[in-house]
């Protein structure tokens, strides 16, 4: 295949508008996040699970270094790099047109990344995933929430403050203690292999983890092509072998080739 455009990746995806209901558009619109229900089948999710397990204990006190470690957590970023199992996403159509419809269809992905909070740990303070507020219908970056184990309300899942996206000020502007849990927060469940995608502009971040095990997620994040900033550089960071495994249309959307616009 040619494709070299984010456009014509997302078509041959079978990505478009119709994948969305006016009432799944109504509500990303207005509260800021959409589940997007099952998607990962029970074996895909073993398989993940035991993945990003080999892949923390492999790694040790590197991991995430390429993009973020925190306290508390287990961090791995550069999926793509790390086995060809962490494809499907940043190629499924379900997904995309929630991303797309936040942020349109010129896009990239910024990062691929993983999150387990530890047992007793994992509260984030609120923020967006943006310096600044936007105006309404310029915004910049959406991400998607795997959820790799159950979220539930005792092991804590995403909070979201939902129509956050719209305000204009940053949370620590408008809240008194970013880190404790707001009146107005929703906080994200679901089976492991569902999914929720969220306007990065909302109000968000990691809740507590009550239970006595981690809890596990999967990010891939998206930002408008040729932002001025992206997590990670595809380009570099994706080896030869792996570009030549990859899908035209992930590598596309990746913005990993040379000789894409």
């Amino acid at each position: 295949m040619s494709l070299r455009s984010s456009q014509e990746a997302l078509q041959s995806l079978g990505v478009h508008d119709g994948l969305l209901s006016a009432a799944e558009k109504a509500f990303l619109d207005e509260q800021g996040y959409l589940p997007r229900g099952k998607i990962l089948s029970d074996d895909d999710v073993a398989r993940v699970r035991q993945r990003l397990d080999e892949l923390a204990t492999a790694e040790g006190e590197a991991a995430g270094q390429e993009l973020h470690q925190e306290a508390g957590t287990k961090r791995l970023a550069n999926l793509l790099e790390k086995d060809a199992v962490f494809e499907q996403f940043v190629v499924s159509p379900r997904v995309l047109a929630g991303v797309t419809h936040v942020i349109g269809r010129s896009i990239q992905l910024s990062s691929l990344s993983s999150r387990s909070a530890l047992p007793g740990q994992g509260q984030q303070e609120i923020h967006a995933d943006w310096a600044d507020p936007v105006p309404t219908g310029d915004f910049l970056v959406c991400n998607a929430a795997w959820m790799i184990d159950d979220f539930s309300a005792e092991n804590g899942g995403t909070r979201i403050i939902p129509g956050s996206q719209r305000r204009d000020t940053r949370p620590r502007e408008s809240l008194a203690d970013v880190m404790a849990d707001q009146p107005d927060q929703i906080n994200v469940s679901g089976s492991a292999g569902s999914v929720v995608v969220f306007n990065s502009h909302t109000w968000h971040g990691g809740a507590l983890n009550r239970s006595a095990t981690e809890r596990r997620v999967v990010l891939s994040y998206f930002t408008v092509r040729h932002s001025e900033y992206i997590q990670n550089d595809h380009r570099q960071l994706l080896s030869d072998a792996t570009k030549r495994r990859m899908s035209r249309e992930a590598l596309v959307l990746a913005a990993a080739l040379e000789d894409q616009d």
